[in-house]
């Protein structure tokens, strides 16, 4: 099996989410947007499908990069493809990022598991056929009613426990909130969900990330005091060393890197650093479903969890495939949207999760996603 063609599709779809001046999401009204969709195609007519920005996935990286390595070759020798295709990255002007090697490595993966009939997660060698999720708050807002108040934030929460979560994570106020950031007003808000609650509800915080050492230790034992699970991204990543020294000043457990970049390289740069007691990756911030499984791998090697960012069919299929991660973020919620509505291009969600707080893995060859192929076709705009 040779890949012959890889394709480009950009379409239209209808969405609620609005993205404020520093890239958060938010409840807005209904809009058209656009996403873009890579094909890779082999010859003998297995397809492997994935999802991207159209900003991230334009036609220059395909032509410049993925075709380059991809057109002629295995597409089952995915090790070899990725790490040529990180090898062009050096090169590349910042072009090839992280996150479009991941969109095209997830479409190898989704092709494998098409052509053997098989899902992606069982092709990792799987661990389990459904995880615990926790729902993963959107930032707070200044909607009333929304995510405005700490009192608003607990009665989201408690919404959240009726529906079936055993865990939530709060992303609290960040700018261009007019209040935001907050030190009190996290503590508050923690505090809120916490008492509404009770004691059983795993709890999490992924804050400002630009606090400054005191802020966040202030904030850190705050959370203690309230047995928060873990405290997440409360500073710059890129300063190893205040994570290092955050997590010797507190006993919650430290989680991160989530946005650094340098996928599995320097996360073992955080380990050795004593930077964090539970490492964070996500399939498109790292580069792909293999950097992720390669983290995953080196956390499991020193004992840790390895919990894994974002949700998303890819992410689901590395937690499922995995034994140290505790949780799948699912999300992001807000008391606006209702998050069990698929996307208007996939005609069911890949993360469907039961009332007892539960997402069972898609059956379904590749990645699992179930794509309406014919709403992209009538919705797309360009092809390349």
């Amino acid at each position: 099996m040779k890949i012959e063609r890889v394709q480009g599709t950009v379409f239209h779809y209808l969405t609620s989410r609005s993205v404020d001046s520093a890239g958060h999401s938010h409840p807005g009204p209904e809009k058209r947007a656009t996403m873009a969709m890579v094909t890779i195609t082999a010859d003998d007519g297995s397809k492997g499908h994935a999802f991207g920005p159209t900003e991230v996935v334009r036609p220059h990286v395909l032509e410049a990069f993925a075709r380059k390595v991809l057109i002629g070759q295995d597409p089952f020798d995915r090790e070899r493809l990725w790490q040529d295709l990180v090898h062009w990255q050096r090169g590349s002007a910042g072009q090839l990022t992280d996150r479009a090697l991941a969109v095209i490595e997830q479409a190898l993966w989704d092709l494998a598991g098409r052509a053997l009939d098989t899902p992606v997660y069982k092709l990792l060698g799987a661990y389990r056929d459904k995880v615990p999720a926790y729902g993963s708050t959107m930032c707070g807002d200044e909607l009333k009613g929304g995510l405005s108040t700490p009192d608003e934030y607990a009665a989201f929460a408690v919404k959240l426990v009726e529906r079936g979560y055993k865990a939530i994570k709060l992303h609290t106020w960040m700018p261009p909130v007019s209040f935001a950031p907050s030190v009190a007003m996290d503590i508050k808000a923690c505090a809120a969900v916490r008492e509404a609650v009770g004691p059983d509800i795993a709890l999490m915080l992924d804050g400002y990330h630009w606090y400054s050492r005191g802020d966040a230790l202030t904030i850190g034992r705050a959370l203690e005091r309230l047995n928060f699970a873990w405290f997440e991204e409360m500073m710059n990543e890129q300063s190893i060393a205040s994570y290092s020294w955050l997590a010797n000043q507190l006993d919650i457990p430290i989680v991160g890197p989530e946005s650094i970049s340098g996928k599995h390289h320097s996360r073992a740069d955080w380990v050795q650093a004593g930077a964090c007691d539970i490492l964070r990756a996500g399939v498109p911030g790292v580069g792909g479903i293999t950097p992720t499984m390669k983290v995953a791998a080196l956390a499991d090697a020193f004992g840790m969890n390895c919990e894994v960012h974002g949700n998303g069919a890819a992410n689901l299929a590395v937690t499922a495939a995995i034994k140290n991660c505790e949780w799948y973020e699912r999300g992001l919620l807000h008391p606006f949207l209702d998050y069990d509505v698929p996307p208007a291009y996939l005609r069911s969600l890949p993360d469907a999760m039961d009332a007892d707080g539960f997402v069972h893995l898609s059956q379904q060859p590749g990645l699992g996603e179930d794509i309406d192929f014919d709403y992209i076709a009538a919705s797309t705009v360009e092809s390349y």
